[in-house]
């Protein structure tokens, strides 16, 4: 990130607001899907939540420049489709000509912040379907924490039916990342057993008055096999937290894009953060999974 782009971004968004809005509405779109197409998208959306740590380095993510830097360079590789971000990161990477005829997804619901007691309170406090449509992007993500001990799921599942409704009503995407969750000494684990993903996937399934844009974004897990048969919507693999194993890491991937229904990979940290540091190869290996 050089001085001439920091002043870039500084100056516009300082004096001239209305280059993002210029910049939204002159950028060149992704080509539409075909059957075989497999997709990388490049998650950013955890410093939305408050959480900047990679791994066990505390604060990895607080530098917007490096953050926006190695966001720059990964959706610069052939092979990188799009990105998944908030409004601040979009527009960042709009004012920087770097979303330019690629797959643009809009974060929604990053209410939840780690650690607070109101954490599985997952409000929609970022992109709304009116914004997102307003922005031209491919679509919006939720995420969607069920917790069978918290009330306030019942909130979060009635919000995330109306955004697909939304989304849907423009023919936008509608990328629901669910999870079966629950409160263990304070803190929330989710159950990554094969079991509890299908069961999240079929409640996260059936949200809205119709499922023709929803997808499904869901961790790699035992037994993959049986998740990719648990629905006929598109699926994601999601990256996770920081994997210091990445051969295995990718070997994992590698399998799981194989099956049937499998459509590609959102990953954030795995590849913008890697445990070498070295961006590039993280994000060309990856894209050799595809």
């Amino acid at each position: 990130m050089n001085e001439e782009r920091r002043q870039h971004l500084l100056e516009s968004r300082f004096t001239r607001p209305q280059a993002i809005v210029d910049a939204a509405t002159s950028r060149e779109l992704h080509e539409p899907l075909t059957d075989d197409a497999r997709l990388l998208i490049v998650a950013a959306d955890h410093a939305a939540r408050g959480a900047l740590d990679v791994g066990a380095i505390p604060n990895a993510m607080s530098n917007r420049y490096d953050m926006l830097d190695r966001l720059v360079t990964a959706l610069a590789i052939p092979g990188v489709n799009g990105v998944l971000g908030t409004p601040d990161v979009i527009e960042d990477l709009l004012l920087l000509g770097a979303l330019e005829q690629k797959l643009v997804f809009g974060s929604m619901n990053r209410g939840g912040l780690p650690g607070a007691v109101f954490e599985m309170d997952d409000r929609f406090t970022s992109f709304t379907a009116q914004s997102i449509v307003q922005s031209r992007l491919d679509g919006g993500k939720m995420l969607l924490r069920i917790n069978l001990d918290d009330p306030g799921t019942a909130n979060v599942l009635e919000s995330c039916a109306h955004a697909v409704t939304q989304l849907a009503a423009e023919h936008r995407i509608a990328m629901i990342e669910p999870f079966m969750s629950s409160r263990v000494d304070g803190r929330i684990q989710h159950d990554l057993s094969t079991d509890a993903v299908m069961r999240s996937m079929g409640i996260a399934s059936a949200l809205g008055a119709t499922s023709t844009h929803t997808w499904l974004k869901v961790p790699v897990v035992n037994d993959m096999e049986r998740v990719a048969e648990a629905t006929t919507m598109p699926l994601l693999l999601l990256g996770g937290p920081r994997n210091d194993r990445p051969d295995e890491m990718f070997e994992h991937w590698e399998k799981t894009l194989r099956l049937p229904g499998v459509r590609g990979l959102v990953v954030g940290r795995n590849l913008l953060y890697p445990s070498d540091d070295d961006v590039t190869t993280a994000v060309k290996t990856a894209v050799s999974l595809l």
